[in-house]
């Protein structure tokens, strides 16, 4: 039996998909940046299905040398993945002048690098049907003045997801980009939910809701899904609405709101 690999395993969307897949009897490899937080929720899961194999590796995935060497240690250790699930990103959301340049560089190669490196590592060490899923965002279907980067670097994953399931469809290998809301993982996101009113308590939704839909997404094996019916209705109506309006109307209401927890 091959393995199921989780980035941003400690997390809380990540989390949620550990408990998930943890409960569908499969193993799994845990990566995060906390090599603490890793063996507690190792030990967590060990508790509860003590059946279960699971390798833990902490990695900063912003970081080429912890990514080889996460790569390298499933290699060493002969383990085929069955399944990759790209969670690990970085929300931070102000101005860009605001940013200092390893800030960048650490945005961009989590969001988008590392799940492009550990896509091309899976298809290396991949079992017979081997499923790619990448979190990306409903951000990332606009551009977004003052969330500029993550917008950007989530639209680029969602191309990438699409454009790689057309290369390796025929080889048997699924590939599903999730596109997610807002969703109550940190207290600082449950606070900016609860700042948009009615309409954030609609279109949030919790990690695990999110984690199951993500699965039964891949396993059907589906190119693309927007989770959450608010999230699908915003897609829809927005779409017709004019570009410069929908900057205008993006960059009023983000530019009030500063976050960087990384």
């Amino acid at each position: 039996m091959g393995y199921t690999l989780i980035t941003g395993a400690t997390g809380g969307l990540g989390r949620a998909f550990v408990e998930a897949v943890a409960a569908m009897g499969e193993d799994m490899i845990l990566s995060g940046r906390s090599e603490e937080k890793l063996r507690l929720l190792q030990a967590e899961v060990a508790q509860k299905y003590p059946d279960l194999k699971t390798h833990v590796v902490a990695a900063d995935l912003s970081k080429e040398g912890d990514r080889d060497a996460l790569k390298a240690e499933i290699v060493q250790k002969n383990l085929l993945l069955k399944r990759l699930i790209n969670v690990a990103g970085a929300d931070v959301q102000k101005a860009l002048q605001t940013y200092t340049p390893d800030k960048i560089r650490f945005q961009c190669r989590v969001n988008l690098e590392a799940a492009i490196d550990l896509s091309h590592f899976a298809l290396t060490q991949r079992e017979e049907g081997l499923e790619i899923l990448n979190v990306s965002s409903v951000s990332g279907i606009y551009p977004m003045p003052y969330f500029a980067i993550y917008s950007a670097t989530k639209g680029a994953l969602t191309s990438f997801s699409v454009a790689l399931r057309e290369e390796v469809k025929r080889e048997g290998v699924k590939v599903t980009v999730a596109l997610p809301g807002a969703m109550p993982t940190r207290e600082d996101i449950k606070e900016q939910i609860k700042g948009q009113g009615v309409w954030g308590k609609i279109a949030a939704k919790s990690p695990q809701y999110v984690a199951n839909v993500c699965l039964k997404a891949v396993a059907k094996n589906r190119a693309k899904v927007i989770v959450g019916f608010a999230n699908k209705c915003m897609r829809f109506f927005t779409a017709w609405i004019p570009a410069s309006w929908r900057m205008r109307f993006i960059a009023n209401r983000w530019s009030k709101i500063s976050k960087d927890a990384f």
